[in-house]
């Protein structure tokens, strides 16, 4: 298998949640000095993700509980004859960012930057910080060269080799559909571009979902503009003296529960499946606890599990997190679908990072733990697999889908997500050096990267520095850097013992 054109689909950190998986996989397929094209194709203006605030978060879509991103976020119809240049696409993309002002991140500095660059201070930054950082990578590796802004990557397909080509089975190269937006001409530019290889680090904090409740259609026709989901929220101004609903208690619901409680009618009310680490066993002052939601009633009225009900709610908040999805993947082209939606996972998958039957594909910052530290990893051994370099050679295809197998009832027996690698009792640190033995170090001539370590300190940080206050743990208090000494910018030391998953916040 001879790689030597790359399209990287994502210009944030790794690509993926298009933070910073773009930036780690053009880092590191460039050190390897191999390639000879690589492209980055990035759908905003700049480099940065899903870190690149959208103060305007309009057109808010209407929500549509229970749907999924093929549902959705279906593939654009590409126009014939190309390249072409038609009226821009008025289909929604989802490609706002889910951004909101008072977002801070909540991975220690040490652990979260990449390889050879760290952030700039911490433990915890605003929102701006990693979106300069990813800029700034970009520049500092002149990894900008690669980019290409403002283009959407609208179709991958698989190429039908000639007839005397010689290509392999498996070893399949690929016609990429690209639109570029023409801000002032006010036009689609279409084109094509064939490549050896595709990185899909594209993201998957785009898609939002609402989950289907009983009378939840009805009840957004009736109360349009009532129902919103998390990605839309930019500040709590926008909900002073209002009666509010969140739904949901992850990250994001916890940080947005946090902010409207200030500003809101109290109680803020905050419906909850299961309890997290850091509620204790009491809501703070504001806040009121609901169990889930059972039905919404014609009359406007919210019925809980419990048989409770609220009245005069003026918005509900979604907290619900998102869906991945890839648009761009032809279906019928490629032969399968690349995401099983009933099972969470993706199809035919090894080590989360490559695809069985289509070994010129590769996929990162799929897996949810430790951001942005596992894109390195992953993406250094993807760029040495593509390059021939890898110190042990990947298992057959054979035992690639026994893996998958093994990881499927392993999952299922413990009745959590496929892509769910935690760090406690050491998975995520196994995971990670599976990758490191498998990249190896580079050549002797410096040829690629070297993957990082994982030091004392930074796994310290990790399992002992926490954004969120952990109810009864013997805390110690630490300030976040400045010197007004505001408590809502400290942060948290804990002590040992308390914690299933240290990365479950994430």
């Amino acid at each position: 298998m001879t790689i030597k054109s790359v399209a990287i689909i994502g210009a944030g950190a790794a690509g993926t949640d298009r933070k910073v998986t773009g930036a780690a996989t053009a880092a590191a397929f460039t050190a390897e000095q191999y390639f000879e094209t690589i492209r980055v194709f990035e759908r905003k203006g700049s480099a940065g993700g899903t870190w690149i605030y959208d103060a305007d978060p309009s057109p808010v879509a209407n929500p549509q509980p229970g749907k999924l991103p093929p549902d959705i976020d279906p593939p654009l119809r590409i126009p014939d004859a190309l390249p072409r240049t038609t009226e821009p696409s008025l289909q929604e993309r989802w490609d706002k960012t889910p951004i909101y002002d008072e977002l801070t991140t909540n991975v220690p500095a040490i652990a979260m930057s990449l390889s050879e660059i760290p952030f700039p201070y911490g433990p915890f930054v605003p929102h701006h910080v990693p979106k300069q950082y990813i800029e700034n990578y970009f520049t500092q590796f002149k990894l900008d060269r690669y980019l290409e802004l403002n283009t959407t990557v609208e179709d991958v397909s698989r190429l039908v080799p000639q007839k005397g080509a010689g290509t392999k089975k498996g070893h399949d190269r690929w016609s990429l559909t690209l639109r570029r937006y023409d801000a002032v001409e006010h036009v689609d530019h279409w084109w094509k571009e064939e490549f050896d290889a595709v990185v899909f680090a594209n993201g998957h904090y785009s898609v939002p979902y609402i989950p289907a409740v009983k009378g939840l259609d009805a009840y957004i026709k009736a109360f349009p503009g009532r129902i919103v989901h998390s990605k839309s929220y930019r500040s709590a101004e926008h909900y002073r003296n209002k009666k509010i609903l969140v739904i949901g208690n992850s990250a994001s619901g916890h940080d947005v529960t946090a902010g409207i409680v200030k500003v809101a009618h109290l109680p803020v009310y905050q419906s909850r499946r299961t309890s997290t680490h850091w509620d204790g066993n009491e809501p703070p002052e504001g806040i009121e606890w609901k169990p889930i939601i059972s039905e919404y009633l014609p009359t406007g009225e919210i019925l809980f599990e419990d048989g409770s009900i609220l009245r005069d709610i003026d918005q509900v908040i979604y907290c619900t997190g998102y869906k991945v999805s890839f648009p761009f993947w032809n279906v019928k082209a490629n032969g399968a679908p690349i995401y099983d939606y009933k099972r969470d996972l993706v199809v035919g998958n090894y080590l989360h990072l490559f695809l069985t039957d289509f070994p010129t594909i590769g996929i990162i910052g799929i897996p949810r733990t430790l951001t942005f530290r596992s894109f390195n990893y992953q993406a250094i051994a993807l760029a040495r697999v593509f390059s021939g370099r890898n110190a042990h050679p990947l298992p057959s295809a054979g035992e690639q889908r026994e893996w998958l197998t093994r990881r499927l009832e392993l999952v299922t027996r413990q009745r959590r997500k496929f892509h769910d690698i935690p760090w406690d009792e050491g998975e995520a640190l196994d995971y990670f050096r599976e990758l490191y033995e498998l990249a190896g170090l580079p050549m002797i001539e410096g040829l690629g990267q070297v993957p990082p370590v994982l030091d004392g300190e930074t796994r310290w940080a990790l399992e002992n520095v926490r954004k969120y206050p952990v109810p009864g743990d013997g805390r110690l208090k630490g300030g976040s850097g400045g010197d007004d000494g505001d408590t809502e910018d400290e942060w948290t030391v804990v002590g040992s013992g308390l914690w299933r998953d240290s990365l479950h916040f994430i």
